[in-house]
């Protein structure tokens, strides 16, 4: 059997750059260091920085004012305009480890909404990036992520003009589908595709891959959202396809029958959990050669 890792399995640069500004903190011993929400939706990151003495918080409330040893990491999904104002009213030391490329989305939607656009961001409505975004609209953001969502949309007043983004990890066929169902409704719209690049090449090579083998294994945290997009990717692509978050999740899973194997993993899968699923897969080659 042949096993294909593909090469944009892993973290992305936002991701990356989070995990990092914590880790960098931590050098400190004399900091205590916060994130708000978990840095990354993968359990093995949280539970490592956990273990070194970092906490999570749902708001600023939870960490006092006075605590000047204290630093609040805010994460790559970022957060609503209305939580920066409560850190820095309550005078806490934080870094804005938002990724850029949801950064510039904030300012597309700020900018549009005071121009009284209506924003739509195509996403999914519980993730923590979508929910910042819409903390940026002015009041004006709606969220859609389903053809039914959209096709059921009506303005309330007719000449609106609409703005349209998406979540950066969201499937960008899903993207330009949705996006068609709003250009049929006649309004004046601008469509601006916020999909990471990053997003749009691993979907696209995990794709490919999948097309071409007997069986694909997707690595993600059971709360990333862009890992289960992954799945779904390849999952029409290939039915023989599996969810696991590390090597322990392939027992009991065969892969004898098959003659190609493909591998790749969301933006919060860390390299080392990545390379424990690749030996483990090739020691199983093995034993069955």
């Amino acid at each position: 059997m042949t096993i294909t890792l593909a090469d944009s399995a892993g973290f992305c640069f936002g991701v990356k750059r989070a995990v990092d500004t914590v880790y960098h903190l931590l050098e400190d011993k004399e900091k205590k260091v916060y994130t708000l929400g978990p840095i990354i939706h993968n359990e093995q990151v949280v539970q490592d920085l956990n273990a070194n003495g970092v906490g999570v918080v749902c708001n600023p409330e939870e960490i006092s004012g006075e605590d000047d040893n204290a630093t609040l990491v805010i994460r790559s999904h970022g957060v609503s305009r209305d939580v920066i104002r409560r850190i820095k009213e309550r005078g806490l030391r934080y870094e804005d480890a938002t990724c850029p490329f949801v950064k510039k989305i904030h300012q597309t939607v700020e900018e549009y909404s005071e121009k009284s656009y209506r924003i739509i961001i195509i996403g999914s409505k519980d993730h923590p990036e979508v929910q910042g975004i819409l903390g940026w609209t002015n009041g004006r953001g709606t969220v859609i992520e389903t053809a039914e969502e959209a096709r059921n949309f009506s303005l309330t007043y007719p000449d609106e003009k609409i703005c349209i983004v998406s979540q950066t990890t969201f499937n960008y066929k899903k993207f330009q589908e949705l996006v068609e169902i709003f250009s049929e409704k006649g309004y004046d719209i601008i469509a601006v595709n916020t999909i990471c690049n990053a997003t749009s090449t691993r979907q696209k090579e995990a794709e490919e891959l999948a097309a071409r083998s007997d069986a694909m294994i997707i690595i993600g945290g059971k709360h990333s959202s862009n890992s289960r997009k992954l799945y779904e990717i390849c999952k029409n692509q290939c039915e023989n396809t599996f969810f696991i978050q590390t090597a322990d999740d392939l027992k009991g899973i065969s892969f004898d029958s098959f003659a190609s194997l493909g591998i790749t993993a969301g933006a919060s899968t860390p390299n080392n959990i990545i390379q424990e699923v690749l030996e483990a897969c090739q020691k199983q080659v093995l034993q069955n050669y």
